[in-house]
């Protein structure tokens, strides 16, 4: 049996004990592997004789361990055709906005305030437990008036002043529609292509294909917006930014608003930095003699995630620090901008990610799950994201920096145009819709000024372009330069991809 040269030639290569730690804690290292280390791998030993004598010596060499090699951007060609988006934020509007109060304009509503809506619209559809005991489906005409912007004439609610500005730079799809009826599954599809967990999603995607544009920020950056209490907020879990079977390099890292940004960043009290270079540069040279025995692609991940932190602590308090925005940056974004963890704040974060060579960030914005008090909650949530919404698109407009950046903007479904619960003139609930919502993006790759799709008077069915979700992603994939069918990879004995094997398309008349 091969044993680890660390284990047979102590001095060929460094220990634990070469290590500049305590010496206490060499102590303990020290008794735990006498006891408790030896004894666990002493049971392995059968299974690894028995592994050995399958696979034979050459599992034990350098060759074995080429299936291993996890593929390079370099490696799968990509971006496969010139893209006109480098880098992509997604701002993730968790728990459904209602699109008939916002973007999806139904002025005949006011007239059937009350009324049931006809089985003939809703048809056999799945609802809610939520719903699905209600006696009546009584019709609720959005609280809001709406009007026409810009020289597209869109139709925009009172409720987004200033997403209203700025509609001729946006493609605007109000056909989008998903096959889940519920938040996990319904923004697990969306995220990551798939409604169980355990895929990677589209920012991990994303890194895996593409590739970093810079040395010193990872990849993929998430920033979860302040919950505000009066809200219905859903959970969201780092499944959605999660790697999957992918290596972990390619997860999406949380920026924290409290504390430090990131979490086991800072060296410990006492560590300085020579010490904690001496202290990588050891545990690395461990790592990389495993790797030549084990060949798990999951080593070199590690080396490389332990050298981003070490850059990164000294990038992210520069990232961070907002000392040195101009008073124009507080005057577009607005005072709560000011305050960390916020929307506004985290907008403006994004734009400084884009900046700093970020490929993929990734905003999460909980509490649009409107089953009550729809005209109590709605105008809260768009005065926290509208304002932001437009100071960041038209900062990076005005940084020359929009026009290789997508932005997209869209929660995981829509809401029902009947009334949750009671129906007042004042007013009403609206619950889970899968059928038709409301998103939109702008900047690189997309037309700018353009409506696409359309639903039928009720805002309850597509009857004209619908964009299913797997279309949606695959567009977004085409905007970066990717084809959805090429971005592979190997996984349970299939070609796993974001898209997954459901036939998915791009929408050409989006792209620019």
């Amino acid at each position: 049996m091969k044993q680890h040269p660390l284990c047979t030639d102590p001095d060929n290569g460094p220990t634990i004990m070469d290590l500049p730690i305590a010496e206490g804690m060499k102590a303990e290292w020290a008794e735990l592997e006498t006891r408790r280390h030896f004894l666990g791998r002493a049971g392995k030993v059968l299974g690894w004789a028995a592994l050995a004598s399958l696979g034979g010596e050459r599992m034990f060499t350098g060759d074995a361990h080429a299936a291993n090699v996890v593929p390079s951007p370099e490696s799968l060609r990509l971006p496969q055709f010139a893209p006109k988006a480098k880098r992509a934020i997604y701002l993730f509007m968790s728990g459904g906005p209602p699109q008939m109060d916002l973007l999806d304009y139904k002025p005949n509503l006011a007239k059937l305030y009350d009324k049931d809506i006809p089985d003939s619209v809703r048809g056999a559809q799945q609802l809610t437990g939520m719903t699905a005991g209600q006696a009546r489906f009584p019709i609720a005409p959005s609280h809001w008036a709406f009007k026409q912007y810009g020289k597209s004439g869109t139709w925009v609610s009172d409720l987004l002043p200033y997403t209203a500005r700025m509609v001729d730079d946006l493609t605007i799809i109000r056909s989008t529609n998903t096959e889940a009826i519920n938040h996990e599954p319904a923004i697990m599809l969306l995220n990551t292509g798939n409604m169980n967990a355990g895929k990677p999603c589209l920012g991990a995607w994303l890194s895996y294909g593409l590739g970093s544009m810079n040395d010193n920020l990872p990849t993929f950056m998430v920033l979860l917006s302040k919950l505000n209490t009066k809200e219905n907020n859903q959970p969201v879990s780092s499944r959605l930014w999660s790697s999957g079977f992918l290596s972990s390099e390619y997860a999406g890292v949380g920026l924290r608003s409290a504390g430090d940004p990131v979490l086991y960043l800072s060296d410990p009290k006492g560590v300085d930095r020579d010490v904690r270079r001496k202290m990588l540069d050891a545990v690395n040279q461990i790592n990389r003699q495993t790797y030549q025995e084990l060949g798990d692609p999951e080593t070199n991940s590690r080396i490389s995630e332990y050298e981003m932190a070490y850059r990164m602590q000294a990038s992210v308090p520069e990232l961070t620090d907002m000392s040195h925005e101009p008073q124009s940056t507080w005057d577009l974004y607005g005072p709560d901008a000011k305050e960390p963890g916020t929307y506004a704040y985290n907008c403006l974060m994004a734009r400084r990610m884009a900046e700093r060579g970020v490929r993929f960030t990734q905003i999460y914005k909980r509490g649009w799950d409107v089953h009550a008090d729809v005209t109590g909650l709605l105008p809260v949530l768009c005065q926290e994201t509208d304002r932001a919404t437009y100071a960041l698109v038209t900062d990076l407009k005005q940084r020359g920096l929009l026009d290789d950046t997508l932005v997209i903007w869209g929660g995981e479904f829509g809401r029902t145009v009947y009334s949750q619960g009671g129906l007042t003139p004042d007013n009403y609930g609206r619950d889970h819709h899968p059928r038709c919502f409301t998103t939109w993006m702008t900047g690189g790759g997309v037309r700018p000024g353009i409506s696409y799709g359309e639903t039928d008077e009720y805002s309850y069915n597509v009857i004209k372009d619908p964009v299913p979700v797997r279309d949606f992603n695959a567009t977004l994939l085409h905007c970066l330069g990717i084809d959805h069918n090429k971005l592979t990879y190997k996984f349970q004995g299939l070609d796993q991809k974001l898209t997954g094997t459901t036939p998915a398309s791009v929408v050409t008349r989006l792209l620019a």
